[in-house]
Parts: C-alpha cells; structure tokens; sequence
C-alpha cells in the first residue's frame, strides 16, 4: 500500500477521500517495493489522470496538468479513455452473457466511473463476483464507497501492486472461487510494467492457478499504431507522471498472452473489438491494443 501525503492546504482532504486507520500502513507489514515511489498528490497519478480525461473530479492540480500537456499533443487521449470503458463493457458483457463467467479479477481499477465491471457482469448475472485490486488509497476508498455490489453478488477489494502476484491471489481467493473460470482483467495496466519486471512473467503467474476456461482481458498502449502526436504526448506523460509508461508493438502485446487461445477478432486497436453496447461505433487509429484470451 502506499501510504498517502498530506495534501496542499488549497486541496484539502475531504471526508469521502479520508483514508481510515486500518487502511493505514502497519509496521509488521512488508515494505512497498523497490521501484514504488510514495504517494503523493503533487505528482500526477495514472488512475487519476485517467479519471480527468474520462470527464470526472476526482483528481488533483498535478494530475490535470499532466492530462492537458498530453491532450495539447494529442487530443485524442479523451477519446481513448472513453473507448477503452467501452472495451471493457464489450468484454464483461461477452464473457457473461455468451460465456458464462460469473467470476471477475479486476487488477488496476482506477477511479470509479460509468460502467464498472461489476455493474456489467451482475446487469447479466447478479450473483457475479468481482474482486478489484489496486494500489493508490484514493482509488480504494472511493471503490469501498461507490462501487457496491448487487445483493446476490459479492464484490471485494485488494490494496496491491501488479507485481505482488502472490498477494493478489491469496487475498481474491477470499472471494473467487479458483476451481471454476475466472476473467483477469488488465485493462490500460501492463504498459506500466517495465521489460525488466518480466510483464509475461506476472501475466503467467496470475493465470497459472486459475481454472481451464479461464479468461484474459487486456488493453495496452501501443507503439505501433499511427498517431499524431503520440511519441510527444509519452515524453510528457513520463516526464510528468509518478508512473512511466511503457508503450509496446503489436508482437510484444500478443506475447504477453503466451499460452492462451485468443479469440476472434485477435490482437485489434481499440474500438474494433466486438464494439460493446455503450460504444458509437469502432473508431481507428486509437493507438491501443485490446485482446481477449482464453485458457485452454
């Protein structure tokens, strides 16, 4: 968990943001890894940066800053935020509705917004569980107070970082049952896994427990999908961000679901795969990546 600053006194803390003390960091706990950085609200934030471009409020001075640098290079960063909760949408229904999943790991939430995984998945089957997993304190408090689960279902919440796979499945065994199929979710996080934290490697390790007839459902930037301004608009997220973004081609992204059956239409830029039922249409030239893969 990484442990929240004070804010600036022109941003104060609201209650509803307010970090209880047994979400507070303990001293028996182990230390965040080495290359976390510690919390703070004058850096910009990749959830909450997210959440500006998506239209929200729950974001800071810094994280807008950043979000207009990069809507100055490429002002289609907007488009791609809504997009992607439209990939999200399409994946969940899918999965649900065609494929029957009643089971959802949701790693790198993000802020609450419009058409959250559980929300979908329990529109089709309101007995559906839904455990989301991520590591900013805003992101998990705002989740344990907006994003509650249909009275069938079960929704649940782990403070971890993508790399500590071992602490995200023990806690969501908690709540998902590992003997039957259950869809990951790494929508719009791999890219900020770095080569040198083997990305294939967290991917293998958070699916290999999981059932046959598992599901991945990934969204990752891309570094060869033409877009203007997209080189410049990297520069400035990463010289602005708490969190680098790590942009990957076409054949590293389909890598990354090593081992899997992918499904039709395969690896596609985002707003081509099966567009969902909030979308307008596919859209082209998003440079993103979104796949769904199965495990076999």
């Amino acid at each position: 968990m990484i442990p929240e600053e004070p804010r600036t006194p022109e941003e104060p803390v609201h209650p509803e943001e307010a970090v209880h003390p047994e979400e507070a960091v303990r001293p028996e706990e182990a230390p965040p890894l080495p290359s976390r950085r510690d919390f703070d609200t004058t850096v910009a934030h990749p959830a909450r940066v997210w959440d500006y471009w998506l239209g929200g409020k729950d974001n800071f001075a810094a994280d807008r800053q950043a979000a207009e640098r990069v809507l100055e290079v490429m002002p289609a960063m907007a488009l791609i935020a809504r997009t992607g909760r439209d990939f999200l949408a399409a994946a969940v229904r899918y999965l649900t509705a065609e494929v029957g999943i009643r089971q959802f790991l949701d790693i790198g939430t993000g802020l609450p917004t419009a058409s959250n995984t559980h929300e979908g998945a329990q529109s089709v089957a309101p007995e559906a569980r839904v455990v989301y997993v991520d590591n900013d304190p805003i992101v998990l408090t705002h989740a344990r107070a907006l994003l509650t689960s249909h009275e069938r279902g079960t929704t649940a919440y782990v403070d971890a970082d993508l790399r500590d796979t071992g602490r995200i499945l023990a806690e969501a065994r908690q709540t998902l049952d590992f003997s039957r199929p259950v869809a990951v979710m790494l929508l719009a996080i791999m890219h900020f896994i770095p080569d040198e934290d083997d990305p294939r490697g967290i991917v293998a390790k958070l699916m290999e427990p999981l059932a046959p007839g598992s599901y991945l459902v990934m969204s990752h930037a891309s570094s060869d999908i033409e877009a203007g301004g997209l080189d410049t608009a990297a520069d400035r997220y990463n010289s602005d961000s708490v969190v680098r973004i790590h942009m990957r081609s076409a054949e590293q992204v389909t890598g990354l679901y090593d081992g899997l059956e992918i499904i039709g239409p395969g690896v596609v830029p985002l707003g081509t795969w099966r567009p969902g039922p909030l979308g307008a249409g596919p859209q082209s030239g998003l440079p993103t990546y979104t796949a769904v893969a199965r495990k076999p």
